[in-house]
């Protein structure tokens, strides 16, 4: 079974990005989706102690190293990304978890591409494949959050379900690539 960890950018408990999360988690049938809890509980990277007794630092490293696809879904904040989500990156720059790991990127809020941008370029340089089909702005609208609304909007569970089969795709093309080049070498 794909085993798919959920990053959320947002520390907010009604968060629109957090809460995609969880819809994906629930309407994910045929893989195994877990979401790191713990963004808020990492220390302020310093690269000193980069490699430090850290629990939560070593937890997201020990998460992202156990799945086959990240997604991560961060709002954008003054035009940026979240200072939670950047600091996390920070984390993972020397340790290489997400190098050549299948990433998708969603953003709840279409209109939000700065911080968007700003995040691919980050993942770029860390050499992390964002798969493009399964990257996504989710149309989640801008009033007051509901989950259960977001659970029956039809277009935003087609645009979810899109998301997981293109990263299980990914995984699935990265898993007979690797088997290809083991029988060739």
């Amino acid at each position: 079974m794909i085993k798919i960890l959920g990053i959320s950018g947002s520390l907010r408990a009604r968060s629109k990005n957090s809460a995609l999360l969880r819809l994906i988690q629930e309407r994910s049938a045929g893989v195994e989706v877990t979401i790191f809890h713990r963004m808020g509980s990492m220390p302020l990277f310093n690269p000193d102690v980069e490699f430090g007794p850290f629990e939560a630092v070593l937890e997201f490293r020990k998460q992202i190293r156990a799945a086959d696809a990240v997604i991560i879904a961060s709002p954008e904040y003054a035009h940026g990304v979240t200072g939670v989500m950047k600091n996390a990156l920070d984390w993972i720059v020397g340790s290489g978890e997400l190098v050549n790991k299948p990433v998708a990127v969603l953003n709840a809020a279409p209109a939000s591409t700065h911080a968007n941008l700003a995040l691919l370029e980050t993942l770029r340089v860390m050499n992390v494949p964002v798969i493009p089909g399964a990257s996504l702005a989710m149309p989640v609208s801008r009033g007051e959050l509901d989950e259960e609304k977001m659970r029956n909007d039809v277009t935003l569970g087609d645009l979810i379900d899109r998301c997981v089969r293109e990263l299980a795709h990914a995984v699935e093309r990265a898993e007979q690539k690797r088997l290809a080049d083991l029988a060739i070498g």
